[in-house]
């Protein structure tokens, strides 16, 4: 009995020492400052993550015949990987600090365009052309829906 109840103990306290190890604590490192303003953000990494992920697939019919573009190699493929991923961690950036506008619809439309992206790069990863080309429409709409209610930032 004795063994018993030493035993159920010992698992106790390691079951605490691991949620202890898990909890966060207070550092004592000062916050993290935004440094880049929107247009920053909106000019060095917005812009030109869309463009290569809105560019990276697409189908084009001339008199000529139809021209099917997508990414081949693995090196493309990780730049459209690489560039969802950025997307995604703008719409982050967007939330921090003063860059925040409003608890309403610009944290609504940042978070979509993480959302939104973070789809797209699961779709660059497993390199499904489609699902990136599909993904497209919802990273446009977050990035629209918010430019109708705030100014451009550029």
């Amino acid at each position: 009995m004795v063994s018993a109840l030493l035993f159920v103990a010992g698992v106790g306290m390691l079951v605490l020492a691991a949620a202890s190890a898990r909890t966060p604590r207070a550092s004592s490192e000062p916050a993290l400052a935004p440094v880049a303003s929107v247009r920053h953000i909106m000019r060095g990494i917005v812009d030109p993550a869309a463009n290569t992920v809105f560019g990276a697939v697409s189908t084009t019919v001339t008199a000529a015949g139809t021209e099917e573009k997508a990414p081949r190699t693995r090196e493309e493929w990780e730049a459209v990987a690489n560039s969802a991923a950025a997307l995604a961690e703008a719409g982050n950036l967007l939330l921090i600090g003063t860059r925040r506008v409003d608890d309403r619809e610009w944290a609504r439309w940042a978070r979509s365009l993480g959302t939104s992206s973070t789809i797209a790069l699961r779709f660059a990863e497993a390199r499904d052309a489609k699902g990136l080309f599909d993904s497209g429409e919802a990273i446009y709409n977050a990035c629209d829906g918010c430019h109708r209610i705030y100014e451009r930032t550029e």
